[in-house]
């Protein structure tokens, strides 16, 4: 394993827990179909990487990390959902780490495809 896959599978179980989090705070605030959608995608972002380590293939590999970048991608249109209410606390800080998980997860694929190219 290299360096950058340790430190964005570092990067994403930390973003997982302060998204379940966030999540509560939006369920204590009866945020629940929100709620609901944050938790899943900002979880699975994590839940995919740790899955890709165990990866058939490079192509496998890559697969299981763009369906995470969907995810990381889902995770930050809900935040911004959150962003643009009245009626939402902010998720700032959640939208510069998952914009950084973003960055890291196109990096590797970029980088892996130029590989096997």
């Amino acid at each position: 394993m290299s360096g950058k896959e340790n430190i964005v599978k570092e990067k994403s179980m930390q973003f997982a827990l302060e998204i379940i989090a966030f999540g509560e705070k939006l369920n204590r605030m009866q945020k629940f179909v929100v709620a609901k959608q944050l938790l899943r995608s900002g979880t699975a972002i994590g839940a995919l990487i740790h899955e890709s380590q165990f990866a058939e293939s490079k192509v496998d590999f890559i697969h299981k990390l763009k369906i995470a970048l969907k995810e990381a991608n889902e995770t930050l249109y809900w935040i911004e959902v959150c962003e643009h209410s009245s009626e939402y606390p902010s998720g700032e800080e959640l939208k510069s780490k998952v914009v950084e998980l973003i960055k890291i997860i196109t990096a590797i694929i970029n980088s892996l495809r130029k590989n096997i190219s």
